[in-house]
């Protein structure tokens, strides 16, 4: 399994915006390899707000297909010298590798 991260800091009161933004549909979900794609908050700082998008692929490859897909590239290319948004503080972009998954022992049913 291969997941990126993508976490982006905003100032308090604006991660609705970009909740919103990830949760339309995407033509990533379209994608072979496709895990699964969710978009989380923390409002634990007085500061700021954080949302958290945290895609999983099958695989590397999966991963590298969508990243050089017409549809992905032609999505970058389109937001290409926009200014980001006023309220944006920073953007981190991680990658991982997973090397061990463990399941509950007992059902949660």
């Amino acid at each position: 399994m291969f997941i990126q991260t993508r976490v982006m800091v905003v100032e308090k009161g604006h991660s609705h915006k970009l909740v919103e933004r990830f949760s339309a549909p995407s033509p990533v979900e379209e994608m072979p390899g496709l895990i699964d794609f969710s978009v989380m908050v923390n409002k634990k700082s007085k500061e700021h707000e954080e949302v958290m998008v945290l895609i999983r692929w099958e695989s590397e490859e999966a991963w590298k297909n969508w990243e050089k897909s017409d549809v992905h590239m032609k999505g970058h290319r389109e937001k290409r010298g926009q200014e980001k948004p006023e309220y944006l503080i920073s953007t981190t972009v991680n990658i991982y590798e997973v090397q061990k998954v463990k399941t509950a022992r007992v059902s949660n049913s």
